[in-house]
């Protein structure tokens, strides 16, 4: 089975992690056709596991061994061409598609999210909860948002990563064609 494996806030606030030393670390999993995708923890490779769970708990517990406690979050190629088949936002995915971010998440998302943000928050973000991942469309941009500290209020769970939909793409044509 092919998975990607994101990791969750590599090469931020001073959390280093070389993609050719996240490459080593999956392939000495026995992980083949390993791949990353730029420098900001996305891999993707081929492992006879078929429980995502299982992947991501080995994937952490390697990680922690080479001193880098973080979270991953894995998709299989289903999986993310399901995500992108859902795209809420298919005219802002092709005008401005890294102003789309979708925030991958272990557990399905509240589909009442967007309502109660808004009853803390009001800023122009368009917000689509689809299972476990949510959709956002950043209108004015992602920099001046205040979309995180409202997400924070509301203990939105922390354990999510985001891509943007770019990224996701990219991801998404490895996952089928490892060898572009």
């Amino acid at each position: 089975m092919r998975w990607a494996a994101l990791l969750k806030g590599v090469n931020l606030n001073g959390r280093k992690l070389p993609m050719a030393d996240l490459k080593a670390l999956v392939e000495a999993l026995g992980y083949r056709e390993v791949a990353t995708l730029l420098a900001s923890g996305n891999v993707v490779f081929a492992c006879d596991e078929t429980d995502g769970a299982k992947v991501e708990a080995r994937l952490e517990t390697a990680l922690a061994a080479y001193g880098l406690e973080t979270d991953v979050i894995v998709r299989s190629a289903a999986d993310l061409q399901a995500v992108i088949a859902a795209n809420p936002f298919p005219e802002a995915t092709l005008t401005r598609p890294n102003h789309v971010v979708v925030l991958f998440h272990r557990d399905s998302m509240p589909t009442d999210l967007p309502d109660a943000l808004r009853a803390v928050y009001a800023g122009r973000e368009a917000l689509v909860p689809q299972g476990r991942e949510l959709y956002v469309d950043y209108i004015d941009g992602i920099g001046a948002s205040k979309l995180p500290q409202a997400m924070a209020k509301l203990k939105f769970p922390k354990l999510a990563t985001a891509r943007n939909w770019n990224t996701v793409v990219k991801l998404a044509a490895l996952l089928e064609h490892p060898h572009v």
